[in-house]
């Protein structure tokens, strides 16, 4: 049937980079299946058509990726148990090596940003020297006689020798001054960490366990939890997750390749700048565009756009009628022509009636206004210009809000009652849900784009016309995949039973999903390569674009995704079923289609 075999060339294509892992180490499996049985030997693996494997290649796709990606990761996701479980072994570590109290070593430990080899480092270097800065005594600094009572050196009240207390140094002080000295430095904030005796002349610290002695539950609780940030904020490579209400950190080793990571609470963000994840956009530019976003300077360029300046007081007024006559708010009261800025009884019968000063035209001929106008037609061309690119970047910002939602939604309500449906287990409607993913990555990257491009200069013609190329491309990818997953798919979520037209909505599904990321893939390498590819002194020449936008992959050591692997450079060629590949998406089309049913482009 047609549909057939539609649908097992869009396998093809979507696996046509996996095929090879998924049947991971041939020879090694054949000699295997060798040794099982005669039965086995007959087993062809290039016949694919006979294995009912098409609903799944996408998943297995998906998976390997997964397992890809697992592999490579750079980072870690701590919580907040996690945290404490690592200062414990960090202090009991110190604590044996150098055979000092706990307090102690949590003391070197928070002097020395948590890092154990610095401290033994520093302490086997001199020791002498590291005991009085963090303020670890090995002796008193004051001696007491037997006496019966001392006084304490805070409220200098008398009391009982054994109801004071002291730290290393042995300046004494009573319980109540204690108490009120501790929830003071706690209740000032995370400087209590590195809290000393209160004797002005001491520098003896004060370790946990006079906190926990002393301190109220609020007290040692607020305490607990400066000391835990403190591992993360001391740290080089710990960043606290930036979403609100998050408690995890992320470590990051140094070196790793992207900065984008993704927390446990699926916040994903930049660890270098801890702005949302921007990938392919640099750290700077989006510094520079999240500044502008919400810098006085667009609602300077505004006004200076779209108001002039009242002739009398100087302050701005924007034009909200029709007619030329202006009148100044109180206490100015000001009148006058919005043209020329000049008085308004000065115009009548002589200067073209009241409502169209000719006066203005005459000056601007005389150059008059020529650098006030220059000023202001270059803010208007700003603005417009800034205007255009936030546009897309906010519109692409709150699609993906959208898609997020959808995606949530879909895992948590529409996954079950589709699977109902259509009678289909959910383990194979996973494609639905690696589509949305697909969705919201896309809109995130689309987004940046909008923010590189406002950047690139304008002076680099052939940079900018091959970088609207691609994004164009990726862009109206996108818009194919998210269509087909919001519109399309509400047709069989609603539908009474099974539908037989569902095969091929999996089909078109999932090489949408493909050939979008197929897309956005030479998008970012792309950009992150600073569209090196393009000599910018060369004339633009779109056509030799459009192919590297559809090779460009393949230049980097890997077959492009979702090109076939019969036709792996030949493009609108038939392969050797009939079947052609389109020169535009790389999908590989139905020998009986003339137009190539992901991106409509005719044969």
């Amino acid at each position: 049937m047609e549909s057939e075999d539609d649908m097992h060339d869009a396998n093809d294509v979507a696996s046509a980079e996996e095929e090879d892992d998924y049947y991971s180490g041939g020879e090694e499996e054949e000699e295997d299946m060798d040794e099982e049985g005669e039965d086995e030997e007959d087993y062809d693996f290039a016949e694919e058509d006979d294995v009912d494997t098409g609903d799944y290649d996408f998943i297995a796709n998906n998976s390997d990726d997964d397992a890809i990606a697992s592999r490579s990761q750079n980072y870690t996701i701590l919580k907040e148990e996690d945290i404490r479980q690592r200062q414990e072994e960090d202090i009991t570590t110190i604590s044996t090596v150098l055979s000092i109290s706990r307090e102690a070593a949590c003391i070197l430990l928070r002097r020395y940003e948590w890092t154990v080899n610095n401290v033994h480092e520093a302490w086997f270097a001199d020791e002498e020297r590291v005991r009085k800065a963090v303020g670890i005594l090995d002796k008193p600094l004051v001696k007491f006689t037997n006496s019966g009572e001392v006084i304490c050196g805070i409220c200098f009240e008398s009391y009982n020798r054994d109801s004071l207390r002291s730290v290393a140094c042995s300046h004494l002080f009573c319980d109540t001054c204690w108490k009120a000295y501790i929830s003071t430095a706690i209740n000032d904030g995370p400087g209590c960490l590195t809290l000393r005796c209160p004797d002005p002349s001491c520098g003896a610290a004060v370790g946990q366990d006079m906190i926990d002695e002393l301190g109220s539950g609020e007290d040692k609780e607020k305490y607990g939890r400066y000391l835990r940030r403190s591992y993360v904020e001391d740290s080089r490579q710990i960043k606290w997750c930036p979403a609100p209400g998050c408690d995890s950190a992320v470590e990051y080793s140094l070196g790793g390749g992207s900065y984008d990571v993704t927390c446990s609470c699926s916040y994903s963000f930049c660890w270098n700048c801890t702005e949302e994840a921007h990938r392919p956009v640099d750290c700077e530019t989006v510094a520079k565009w999240v500044l502008k976003n919400s810098a006085e300077s667009e609602n300077m360029n505004w006004i200076l756009a779209n108001s002039k300046p009242c002739p009398k007081c100087k302050r701005p007024i924007e034009k909200n009628q029709g007619c030329m006559h202006m009148t100044c708010t109180p206490p100015c009261k000001f009148e006058f022509c919005w043209l020329c800025l000049g008085a308004w009884s000065d115009h009548g019968e002589r200067t073209g009636g009241f409502y169209a000063c000719n006066r203005y035209e005459a000056a601007k001929q005389e150059g008059v206004y020529d650098e006030a106008e220059r000023r202001r037609e270059m803010a208007k061309n700003s603005l417009e210009r800034y205007t255009h690119y936030y546009e897309r970047w906010a519109s692409n910002q709150s699609s993906r809000q959208k898609a997020l939602s959808d995606l949530h939604q879909m895992q948590s309500i529409h996954l079950e009652k589709l699977s109902e449906v259509q009678s289909q287990p959910e383990s194979q409607l996973k494609f639905i849900i690696e589509a949305w993913q697909q969705i919201v990555e896309c809109r995130r990257v689309l987004k940046w784009t909008y923010a590189y491009g406002f950047y690139l200069p304008e002076q680099e013609q052939t940079k900018k016309q091959f970088f609207e190329y691609l994004q164009g491309e990726a862009e109206a990818g996108l818009e194919r995949l998210h269509q087909c997953a919001e519109k399309e798919l509400t047709n069989y979520l609603n539908s009474e039973g099974p539908s037989i037209e569902f095969n091929d909505f999996r089909t078109k599904l999932a090489g949408l999903t493909s050939v979008t990321k197929n897309y956005f893939e030479n998008l970012v390498r792309a950009l992150e390569n600073g569209l090196s590819d393009v000599d910018s002194q060369a004339p633009p020449n779109m056509a030799s674009s459009k192919n590297g936008a559809g090779t460009s992959s393949k230049a980097k050591g890997g077959r492009a995704k979702g090109s076939s692997k019969t036709s792996s450079s030949v493009r609108n060629t038939d392969d050797s079923s009939g079947n052609w590949a389109c020169d535009q998406c790389t999908y590989m089309n139905a020998r009986s289609s003339t137009t190539c049913i992901m991106c409509q482009r005719r044969r």
